[in-house]
């Protein structure tokens, strides 16, 4: 189970760190023909998306792998969870309802990952 979860742990963190990296470092204007959703959201607001997933792909890996402070761990992947909750309502909002399942599998990955780090396998402090 070990395994398992930090195979997500890491599928994970390479995942929002690209997203993240992309909304951090693509200019505000390709980004809105790229991604519809972003026209409805300040230029800042879209950077600061993208620094908040780059920190929870960190905070996914970072803290188990070296044992200091693991629990973030746990708190990295509830705030990815919300991200994709607040993702997924907005693609209904906007009528884009094909990215609703990428969200929940997101979602629905870091909410395991979150559970089986605070439940079934933890792991412990230094």
């Amino acid at each position: 189970m070990n395994i398992a979860v930090w195979v997500v742990q890491v599928l994970l963190a390479i995942a929002f760190t690209g997203s993240g990296f992309m909304k951090i470092t693509t200019p505000i204007d390709a980004l809105h023909a790229q991604m519809a959703w972003s026209r409805d959201f300040p230029d800042l607001a879209i950077r600061l998306i993208g620094v908040l997933e780059v920190l929870g792909a960190i905070g996914l890996v970072l803290p188990s792998a070296t044992r200091i402070m693991p629990k973030l761990t746990v708190a990295a992947a509830v705030g990815l969870v919300l991200t994709m909750v607040g993702a997924a309502i907005t693609h209904i909002r906007i009528g884009e309802l094909g990215f609703i399942g990428v969200n929940a599998l997101l979602g629905g990955l870091a909410a395991f990952v979150a559970w089986a780090r605070l439940k079934k396998v933890p792991i412990a402090p230094r």
